[in-house]
């Protein structure tokens, strides 16, 4: 296999790390599938969300005159787009040197993993937002008891028990959760099927069990300073994230490094969208020790 040894030759590789840095964010990325996705805008203005007002409908005899009832929109939620970016560097001695298939692998995994770690992180940091309920708190350890609350609570905001939930937890304290995993109702196991299609994808490890109904996911964001990190029960559409921009790589030449860069940018908003029908877990995330 030839060798990159031109700019125009390192370049050309661009579009193939594009594809590949694409797809990692979309499927390793596992709490932004859990949440309502928006791709109808594109640019940087601000998205906002609309709520009517609740009306009432009561009981009525035969001839009862119905009173108008206002319905009205009025702003609820604001998501603000953002601008994140990348940046890798490629030599002419290593172009010279490796594989082109080598290069773009590697390019697409640091980009692609980097990128999905961001977008990642700022939706989990959404979940301290949710204002349907807060279930356990700083320092408090995590138990069944505490998850079977949490569902409760989020259904109860839903106002059923039909509309799908998902639960994220830390790794720490899916840990914690193992330890009594033979609760009535809990189930570390997954069908067959299922779990083989999100081990191709790259969600496997992250689904941890699945409980009264709902699947709980782990993710590994690094605690608060007091060691306590916030999940949450929720339906997609309490958090939000905007894509505005897909991931976008461009090559240019950086003559005086002797070399190539790949800049990598996106542009997407993310934020609480009906945050009343989520709540929030508050627990501690202590790195365990055996």
């Amino acid at each position: 296999m030839a060798q990159l040894n031109t700019f125009a030759d390192v370049s050309s590789i661009a579009p193939d790390v594009q594809e590949d840095a694409i797809h990692i964010v979309r499927k390793t990325a596992v709490v932004q599938n859990l949440v309502t996705t928006f791709r109808d805008m594109s640019g940087g203005n601000p998205r906002k969300g609309y709520k009517y007002n609740e009306v009432t409908v009561q009981q009525v005899a035969e001839t009862d005159d119905l009173a108008s009832q206002a319905f009205t929109p009025s702003v609820d939620q604001t998501l603000t787009p953002i601008e994140i970016g990348a940046l890798v560097f490629i030599s002419d001695l290593r172009a010279e040197s490796d594989a082109p298939e080598q290069i773009r692998t590697d390019a697409a995994r640091e980009l692609g993993f980097d990128a999905a770690d961001q977008i990642e992180d700022h939706i989990i940091s959404d979940l301290a937002s949710l204002t349907g309920g807060t279930i356990g708190a700083a320092g408090t350890v995590i138990t069944w008891g505490y998850m079977s609350a949490a569902i409760a609570v989020a259904r109860a905001v839903n106002k059923t028990a039909a509309k799908p939930l998902n639960a994220v937890i830390h790794g720490y304290q899916a840990e914690v959760l193992a330890s009594a995993a033979d609760i009535a109702g809990a189930s570390l196991a997954q069908a067959p099927g299922f779990t083989e299609q999100m081990t191709r994808e790259g969600g496997g490890a992250a689904l941890f069990a699945r409980f009264n109904g709902v699947n709980i996911w782990q993710v590994f964001k690094d605690p608060d300073g007091a060691d306590d990190f916030t999940g949450g029960v929720f339906p997609m559409e309490a958090l939000a994230v905007d894509w505005r921009r897909a991931i976008r790589i461009r090559p240019q030449r950086n003559e005086s490094r002797r070399g190539v860069e790949f800049v990598l940018s996106s542009v997407y908003a993310h934020g609480v969208w009906r945050p009343d029908r989520g709540v929030q877990m508050i627990f501690d995330a202590t790195a365990p020790s055996s």
